[in-house]
This record gives structure tokens, C-alpha cells and sequence, in this order.
């Protein structure tokens, strides 16, 4: 599971009507229990979670400083065969840097492929981390590559950080869509454990595809609704949301239709606060056209308004660097030769945007850009 992460706040509207209660996660009828909801209100959330976001003063570690990491185990979490849960201790078993719900960390493999997976087991065990990969034989090559680690394999990690930092106050709710569960299962056990007010929506294309029912399960069945695509078809943003807690929070991963119509739906609920990680390169907004020149070859691509100068240059250079395709991580930073980029990142400083661009999202003011590719 590749991962990238975003965050958004939203001031809310109207909250919408609770269902009737679903069917259990493996399809049984089951009564509707009333649940409470806890008034948050906005500004003092904001302040609440401001106190959480990562600090690696605090933390007592550099998140850029690379750890040699050697896997433990490797266990099957879906029925479908495609997810594979790996867990991860330091050489000298010793204790591994302190983490939150939301954390992920930065695995550069043995190609040279460098790609990020959300932390999703225990953060009170310091001596192992545990992450869940798809496997995605049409994708990149990432998740082939670490669903082929074995027991043994040491891997160079950095990290953790932190972009989609879970508060454990007021009221939420979770909403989960297919391997989108791996940062969002680590917020639910953190609520359950906080006893604050939550509920959790958890959809996929099928229940042999959605790692972690056999955990989901045991949990408050009035607080859960999980809801395979060929059980209850697509769902709308409206069946996601219609749990929003009036006052709290709603915490979103998933792939990014999901996370796209969320946003779009989000002011008609009573919360107040969206937060989301997304899965895959985000749509692009008010981009025009450009073109991109490769110094090496003097080919020039032209990149239309609705792709990423990324998409394009991959199409003629596979192997080009990439990781969250969302603007953080830095992999695909290159330099600009000439043109003026038009940034819309938040990894490089004002003096190395002189020269450099990231080309997952950052796109031209204008005209074409050389690129020292």
C-alpha cells in the first residue's frame, strides 16, 4: 500500500439522519442501539489537535534518519490472498522510535523504489512495526516488491512521520475504503481504548478483499458498518457520511473518488473537522496546459490540463523516482533547467524552488519547462 497523505478542515452545515442499524460484518441481522453524540466545538478541537501533530524534538528522533529494519513476519489479513501484513524489528531487537495513530514510514527497497506504508499495529510495542501491503501487479512494482520480503530481508526505512495525526477527544467518525483501513484500524483501537464517542464505515469491493475482519468483528457491532461494493454497490458519499457526529470529527482513507466525493458531501453534515489520507495522485485542479522538455533526449511532452508532468514523463521513463505523488515526500524532485514552475508542493524551500520542482503535482506558469531528466 502506497500512501500519501493530505489533511482538510471543513465547517459543516446540517448534520444528516442515522440510519437504520446494517447487518453485521459477515451479513447477519442485528438490533440499532442509540449512540450519544459528544458536542466538540470547532476552534477547540483545532487548538486540541494542534498539541498532537508530530514533533520529533518531542519524539526524541530524526525522521530522516535511516534505520536499518529486518522482517519478522509476514501473515495473510484478506481472504482474496492479496494483502500481506509485515512486521518489522530493529538489527539489535532493541526499541524502535514512538508513534501515533496516522504515522507512516518511508521504505527504500532493494530496486531503488521508494514508497510509504501506513503503521497499523500496536504503538505501545516499541519493539516491532507492523504495516499491511496490497499487492497491486498493475501498479508501480512497489507492493510486488514487499509482498515479496521474507522473513530475514533487512530494508532501509525512515521515519515515522506523521500527516494525518488522529485526536482521541470529542466525537468521530472513521471511514475506511479498502486498504485504507491500515491508518484508520490504529485510530479505532486508540477510540475504543479513549472511550470517546465513534463509529467506523469500512467499504470494499468484497469482503474476501477487506484485511482485518476477523479483528473488526469482535468490536461494538452498533458502531460498525462494513459494506462490500457486490453486497451494497458503490457507495454514495452520502451512505459514508451518514454517521457524522454533530460537533466531531471525520477521519477519511481510501482511494480517491471516495475521498473526493467525501469533501464534496462534507458541508452537509453537523461535523466540523475533515481529515484524510489519500491513496493515489490527487486530481488536478485549475491546471492548464504545458510542456516539458527531457534535457537527455530534447524530446518535449506535452502535459495536458487534467495530468500531472509525473504521469507524462513516466510514460517515456519508467524507471523516473516517485513515492506519495502528492507534494511531501521529495522523491521526484528535479531540476529546472528553464521555465518558471508554478509550485504547488510543501516539501522544498524558497531558494531550492529557484531550481527545482516536484512533478508529482507542481506544473508551469507557463510555456515549456526543461527538466534535467
Amino acid at each position: 500500500m502506497r500512501l500519501s497523505r493530505a489533511r482538510d478542515l471543513v465547517i459543516g452545515q446540517d448534520a444528516l439522519t442515522r440510519p437504520a442499524a446494517p447487518s453485521d460484518i459477515r451479513g447477519r441481522d442485528r438490533p440499532d442501539r442509540a449512540m450519544k453524540i459528544v458536542e466538540a466545538v470547532a476552534d477547540k478541537y483545532l487548538r486540541v489537535l494542534t498539541a498532537y501533530d508530530y514533533d520529533p524534538a518531542v519524539a526524541g528522533h530524526n525522521p530522516d534518519s535511516a534505520m536499518t529494519l529486518v522482517v519478522a513476519d509476514r501473515e495473510i489479513v484478506a481472504a482474496d490472498e492479496n494483502v500481506a501484513a509485515l512486521t518489522f524489528v530493529a538489527v539489535d531487537g532493541g526499541d524502535l522510535p514512538a508513534w501515533q495513530p496516522g504515522c507512516h514510514l518511508d521504505f527504500h527497497l532493494p530496486s531503488g523504489l521508494r514508497r510509504q506504508y501506513s503503521l497499523c499495529g500496536d504503538p505501545a510495542d516499541r519493539g516491532r512495526y507492523r504495516i499491511a501491503v496490497r499487492s497491486i501487479p498493475e501498479g508501480g512494482g512497489g507492493s510486488i516488491e514487499m509482498h515479496g520480503l521474507l522473513p530475514g530481508t533487512a530494508v532501509t526505512v525512515r521515519g515515522p512521520r506523521n500527516g494525518f495525526p488522529f485526536v482521541p477527544t470529542g466525537s468521530a467518525l472513521f471511514v475506511a475504503g479498502g486498504i485504507g483501513i491500515t491508518p484508520i484500524i490504529a485510530m479505532v483501537r486508540a477510540a475504543r481504548a479513549a472511550g470517546i464517542d465513534w463509529q467506523f464505515v469500512y467499504s470494499g469491493r468484497s469482503r474476501e478483499s477487506m484485511p482485518f475482519l476477523d479483528e473488526i468483528e469482535t468490536w461494538e457491532s452498533e458502531r460498525v458498518f462494513v459494506r462490500p461494493d457486490d453486497e451494497f454497490g458503490r457507495p454514495t458519499a452520502g451512505e459514508l457520511l451518514r454517521r457524522a457526529p454533530a460537533g466531531g470529527a471525520v477521519y477519511c482513507c481510501g482511494p480517491t473518488p471516495m475521498l473526493d466525493a467525501v469533501r464534496d458531501r462534507f458541508a452537509d453534515t453537523g461535523a466540523t473537522a475533515l481529515h484524510f489520507e489519500r491513496f493515489g495522485a490527487p486530481t488536478v485542479l485549475d491546471g492548464t496546459p504545458f510542456e516539458v522538455e527531457l534535457a537527455s533526449t530534447g524530446e518535449v511532452l506535452p502535459v495536458r490540463a487534467d495530468e500531472s508532468a509525473l504521469a507524462v514523463i513516466r510514460n517515456r521513463m519508467p524507471g523516473v523516482g516517485y513515492s506519495c505523488q502528492q507534494g511531501f515526500c521529495g522523491t521526484c524532485r528535479v531540476h529546472v533547467l528553464s521555465g518558471t514552475p508554478e509550485h504547488r508542493e510543501t516539501r522544498l524551500t524558497r531558494q531550492e524552488q529557484e531550481d527545482e520542482m516536484l512533478i508529482c503535482v507542481s506544473r508551469s506558469v507557463g510555456g515549456r519547462l526543461t527538466l534535467d531528466l
